[in-house]
């Protein structure tokens, strides 16, 4: 960022500046931070937008993988750079909406304070799936069985993730008690599940639909808010009569609080721009993800409300990432 005392240094107006940000890309390096592992969703679905936000945004995006401290320091890294837009994060909203009540006392970072959003990348929602051999054909048929049962246990892809909660949020309204276990990903549950060690899993629809589709696993509903196109057998929770489990998590990329309008600006339009690439588009799909078309101030707003929205869901659980 060139502040006031930079810009006098320099001999440049504001209004020059704000010309010239309009005008053209950053000629310089910008780094697109991610949380995660290289080759997970929130990894490919970086790349993708970042080859796009390449000639419109910045001449060169390159992404930037900071796993660790549960995606937290990529956060932390973003609201200490410059804001000066030359480094973004790619994160999960859940980060900025659910960490603040799991982390109360350690979280480094405040999701309205510390960062500006350029917009939302994509949303993807949640299915909640049993074995592809359970009784229930359905989910009443799942609640009658579950209140047979001594215990039933089902997974989520993480402590702390939105499946985790939008189950516990599920189980309340259908009068259960189910177990949460904890798993590093989706993919390390399902045999667990197809052998019976666990009642179900509340996971990504893009990580089931295919074995729902294969006859490995049976979704009984999902979290969007409308019938999934690659799956339209299975009914949303809404249809079900359960609106308050509908829920889709957007991915959302940020600037460091303090970036100059100009640059928040073209962030928003670069992104706009790429979500309504018909290849982005395309490569979305595979992954079960569709563009969402909400600019900076919409974003920010959606993150208060998620602020609130998930807090007394996460209180009413007594679940706390710290000891």
């Amino acid at each position: 960022m060139i502040n006031i005392g930079r810009r006098a240094a320099l001999g440049l107006s504001a209004a020059a500046i704000a010309g010239t940000a309009r005008a053209q890309p950053l000629d310089r390096v910008v780094r697109m931070l991610v949380g995660f592992p290289p080759g997970g969703a929130a990894d490919i679905v970086a790349r993708i937008y970042a080859e796009r936000l390449r000639g419109s945004y910045a001449q060169q995006v390159v992404v930037e993988n900071r796993p660790g401290a549960a995606a937290r320091i990529a956060l932390d890294a973003t609201k200490s750079a410059a804001p000066d837009g030359t480094t973004l994060v790619f994160t999960p909203e859940s980060m900025l909406t659910i960490y603040p009540h799991i982390y109360p006392r350690t979280l480094r970072y405040d999701g309205l304070k510390d960062f500006v959003p350029g917009g939302a990348a994509s949303s993807f929602g949640f299915a909640f799936v049993v074995a592809a051999n359970h009784p229930a054909r359905d989910l009443a048929g799942f609640v009658e069985w579950a209140r047979t049962q001594r215990d039933v246990s089902y997974a989520s892809p993480a402590a702390g993730s939105v499946p985790h909660f939008l189950a516990e949020q599920m189980s309340r309204k259908l009068d259960l008690r189910l177990m949460h276990v904890a798993y590093r990903g989706t993919g390390p549950a399902l045999p667990d599940l197809s052998t019976g060690r666990l009642g179900a899993i509340m996971g990504v629809i893009g990580d089931m639909a295919e074995q729902h589709r294969g006859g490995q696993v049976r979704v009984l509903a999902v979290s969007a808010p409308a019938r999934v196109t690659s799956l339209p057998d299975v009914p949303t929770f809404a249809e079900l009569g359960y609106p308050d489990l509908t829920s889709e998590e957007l991915y959302t990329i940020l600037l460091p609080a303090g970036a100059p309008a100009p640059v928040v600006e073209r962030l928003e339009r670069s992104i706009a721009a790429a979500s309504a690439n018909p290849e982005l588009k395309a490569a979305l799909a595979k992954m079960e993800q569709v563009p969402v078309p909400l600019g900076s101030q919409a974003m920010h707003d959606r993150i208060r409300t998620g602020r609130d929205r998930w807090g007394p869901i996460v209180q009413a659980t007594g679940y706390t990432a710290e000891e």
